[in-house]
């Protein structure tokens, strides 16, 4: 089966977005263990919450996450007949969707929380807070991974005869 250039260009854009989408949240778990192990409460709190170090990533994020989920989509649609690459497609979708929706339940509240802390005393419910906000982007980069991994696979297997 040849593969049309549009199919290419689509799926190297899913990759693309793909991995851009990964990037950010592994880069948090790499950065996870001294921010865990070794940093102060008032470091922490000062780069988390009152200089703005991750603003870019929300930014760049919010993108990034929301077409991690819709290139994946379109590419199993214009797969479909192609099994399993819509099939591993379809499921990168959904990994991404998963993450996404792991993001908002899981790291969001506490962003939330961080959002009240002002300058002074380190709160009482700080090691709660960040532990939290560190082992939910842990778990988002984690199910992102498989979502990347199950897109290789579509990329992969596009094409192919299923044996």
């Amino acid at each position: 089966m040849r593969t049309s250039g549009a199919v290419i260009v689509l799926a190297a854009l899913a990759a693309i977005v793909g991995a851009l989408s990964l990037g950010p949240s592994f880069a948090h778990v790499l950065e996870s263990v001294p921010r865990l192990t070794l940093w102060p409460p008032d470091l922490w709190r000062e780069t988390t919450v009152f200089n703005q170090q991750f603003r870019m990533f929300a930014i760049a994020g919010a993108v990034l996450d929301i077409a991690a989920i819709m290139c994946p989509i379109a590419l199993a649609y214009v797969l479909w007949g192609d099994r399993p690459a819509s099939a591993y497609a379809l499921s990168a979708a959904v990994l991404y969707a998963v993450a996404l929706m792991t993001w908002f339940l899981w790291v969001r509240p506490a962003n939330n929380v961080l959002a009240t802390w002002t300058p002074g005393p380190i709160p009482v419910d700080f090691e709660q807070i960040r532990l939290r906000w560190e082992t939910g982007h842990m778990a988002v980069a984690a199910i992102k991974l498989g979502g990347f991994v199950a897109l290789v696979l579509s990329l992969l297997s596009a094409g192919r005869t299923s044996v």
